[in-house]
């Protein structure tokens, strides 16, 4: 099946699933977007407000910085792919339950399927423990383990993983964005380095 057609499948059971009861308070469900052929996969946590509004994953003050680390490296959203491990937005921004991340990580298991990245980069402490946990890795605090490169085996071949502090941590404390910005040079030190 072409990507394309496997990729448009995965979104119509995101839009009708319903095995956790965040669908009853979302307003658009937000799959996920950019290239299917990236080389290039980041995770992050699950759609916000504007994101729920708007069904695009990273469209508010967390998705503007994380446009500007993008461009500080050299990269732009049309050449990446972005999706969340909820494809639905918990009431009030809150965590992801276990149980919800346990219900939707099927919907990111097979966008992973499909574009088969040679880099992930989980945004954020529930992202990356679930891609920690999903690759066979050990998962430390994140404050230990950011901006590293992890290598795994997957069924698509080798690929790299790079933990990061989500974006969203230089709208409460501006000061973590040169953290972030040393951080996606890893990014580019692993692309440079395929």
């Amino acid at each position: 099946m072409p990507k394309e057609e496997y990729a448009k499948n995965v979104k119509s059971s995101v839009e009708k699933c319903r095995k956790c009861n965040l669908w009853k308070t979302r307003k658009n469900p937000v799959f996920g977007e950019g290239s299917l052929d990236a080389d290039i996969l980041f995770v992050g946590e699950a759609p916000g407000y504007n994101e729920d509004v708007q069904g695009r994953p990273f469209v508010g003050k967390a998705g503007r910085i994380l446009d500007e680390l993008l461009e500080s490296i050299g990269l732009v959203r049309s050449n990446i792919y972005i999706a969340n491990i909820l494809k639905c937005r918990p009431p009030d921004n809150r965590n992801p339950l276990k149980t919800e991340i346990e219900a939707c990580k099927e919907h990111l298991d097979r966008q992973i399927e499909i574009i088969q990245p040679k880099i992930i980069v989980p945004l954020g402490n529930f992202a990356c423990s679930y891609i920690f946990e999903k690759f066979g890795l050990n998962y430390d605090k994140i404050s230990n383990i950011h901006g590293k490169i992890f290598q795994v085996n997957t069924i698509f071949g080798k690929a790299k993983i790079i933990p990061m502090y989500h974006p969203a941590v230089a709208t409460y404390n501006p000061n973590e964005k040169s953290t972030l910005k040393l951080d996606f040079e890893s990014i580019k030190r692993a692309i440079q380095d395929s």
